[in-house]
């Protein structure tokens, strides 16, 4: 991409958020300010490490933590709007059934951690990916719903490792969104700031897990979708290395062999000592193997960071408060600046390999009568007569990928696959296996609803580390003036994610981790009467 286009597309985003802005502006001043209510359960607030270890000692109801979630569900949602479907009455009737056989004594507890290591536990699952007999539209509006047949592979090895699903949360339409929005479920909300976004596309579960009405949650990741949203909200949103967790049985699918190395199930924890814990539940038997208990000191790890702002050249500046939270964690690292020249293609390479991976399931896909669900022009002028039953970025994916696979010259893909595998290079030199980058999530906090459409080109900070097939973790280190949750990322060589999980581990006794978002008051006794 040349200069003279560079400068054009940031003009662009300029002029384009001249409208988005005021819209806005419109739909957040329409969304009444209120608080969560307070959290009424200590159960709420244990570590699923803690709590799976309570469970099969006895020392903890496997029903009692259930319940304690419904109630919070059933208190959160109707503000937050983040659950599609719930299965509560089938995860109670779980919970009882773990404690009776725990009774019973049939396993050893070092067999059942062994075995199942978060049995007992509630899980919350991106709707997304196919849990058996729940919905999976992947937020698209369809005449007769849709409902997964078999569980994901990733759903499979949850249950195997005893966890108890609770429900399928929200995402945007076929997950093409940085924020959570749909003509199915509407709007997710952030906790903290009802008129701010949540982020997305695993928006629904970062809103759960941030308001303690879920613990730890499978979500995705093939741009950001786990790591954007986990730093909106406070908490740890995690991409594993390629192929660590089967990349399978997801709304939207893909034919693409190459799908995998983009795409990912992530994990996604209100503290940073679960990240390793529900990886490992998630892992998949067959896929890509890693250590996860591998012992690591941080005085053994290499941390490196990058003193210019923008991997392209055309993002937004970072904010003040972002900044300096940088500036702490390089300082408490003592990381090394280091410049990685090549990340000026960032935005490049991403757009243009993902765009042309083969077979992406959207709303152009052809159907098993060979007939599409619609065509580009028709799509065009229904959404801009207002008659479409889709959202402008399931639109607009169909003129992208024509544009790419027939616009743009094959020398120039060449150069951009080289420039891939040359970046790849550049970072797996540097990081090896005991080094870490310390790199923004994204320039600004949590902004207002919609906002996300004249900065799409501030994801180039997350979706490189998709393309090139890094291990990347975005992990809270504090909140800015407004408030609002403060994420940076951390990114390690491949296959070497237990370095992420310890450092998040250190980032979260350093500056605290997770904070309440703000609730009412709780009630005195003698305010009921």
């Amino acid at each position: 991409m040349s200069w003279a286009i560079r400068r054009l597309l940031r003009g662009a985003m300029h002029l384009f958020s001249w409208f988005v802005v005021p819209y806005s502006l419109l739909v957040s001043s329409r969304i009444r300010h209120k608080r969560l209510p307070p959290i009424e359960s200590p159960l709420l607030q244990i570590p699923a490490v803690t709590l799976a270890a309570k469970i099969r000692t006895g020392q903890i109801k496997s029903e009692d933590v259930i319940r304690a979630y419904v109630e919070r569900c059933r208190q959160v949602n109707p503000i937050l709007n983040a659950i599609v479907q719930d299965r509560f009455e089938q995860a109670i009737a779980e919970a009882k059934q773990i404690d009776e056989e725990i009774v019973k004594g049939l396993r050893s507890e070092e067999e059942m951690a062994r075995d199942t290591p978060i049995l007992g536990v509630p899980v919350t699952i991106k709707e997304s990916l196919a849990v058996k007999g729940m919905s999976n539209t992947g937020g698209r509006k369809l005449k007769n719903g849709r409902i997964a047949q078999h569980d994901s592979p990733v759903v499979e090895q949850i249950k195997k490792s005893g966890g108890v699903i609770l429900l399928v949360s929200n995402t945007p339409e076929l997950c093409m969104c940085w924020e959570t929005y749909n003509k199915c479920t509407g709007i997710t909300k952030n906790p903290y700031n009802l008129q701010r976004t949540v982020g997305g596309s695993s928006g629904g579960e970062a809103a759960l897990i941030s308001s303690a009405a879920s613990l730890i949650g499978v979500t995705t990741d093939i741009a950001g979708s786990s790591r954007l949203p986990a730093s909106f909200v406070g908490v740890f949103g995690h991409k594993p290395s390629p192929f660590v967790v089967s990349p399978y049985g997801h709304n939207p699918s893909c034919e693409d062999e190459s799908w995998g190395n983009f795409f990912t199930p992530g994990a996604m924890c209100r503290y940073a000592e679960d990240l390793p814990l529900l990886v490992k539940a998630m892992q998949d038997p067959q896929g890509t193997k890693i250590s996860l208990d591998k012992p690591t000191n941080l005085s053994d790890i290499k941390y490196y960071y990058m003193e210019n702002d923008g991997p392209s050249g055309l993002t937004q500046p970072i904010q003040p408060d972002i900044q300096a939270a940088l500036l702490s964690v390089v300082n408490h690292f003592n990381a090394k600046p280091f410049t990685i020249k090549r990340l000026i293609w960032a935005l490049d390479v991403s757009i243009c390999k993902m765009l042309r991976m083969k077979n992406v399931e959207t709303i152009y896909t052809v159907q098993k009568d060979g007939q599409p669900n619609t065509t580009i022009g028709k799509e065009l002028v229904k959404y801009m007569c207002g008659c479409s039953d889709s959202d402008l970025p399931s639109v607009m994916i169909g003129p992208m990928q024509h544009i790419v696979n027939n616009y743009i010259p094959q020398s120039r893909l060449d150069f951009l696959n080289e420039q891939t595998e040359l970046l790849r290079k550049d970072f797996t030199d540097l990081l090896g296996t005991d080094g870490v980058f310390i790199y923004p999530v994204f320039p600004n906090t949590a902004h207002r609803h919609f906002e996300i459409y004249h900065k799409l080109v501030d994801t180039s900070y997350m979706m490189v580390f998709n393309t090139i097939g890094l291990p990347a973790a975005s992990c809270m280190v504090g909140l800015d003036r407004d408030k609002l949750p403060i994420g940076v990322q951390i990114v390690a060589g491949p296959g070497q994610d237990h370095l992420i999980f310890e450092v998040a581990k250190e980032l979260e006794r350093k500056y605290g981790g997770w904070v309440l978002p703000p609730s009412e008051p709780a009630l005195k006794s003698n305010d009921t009467k």
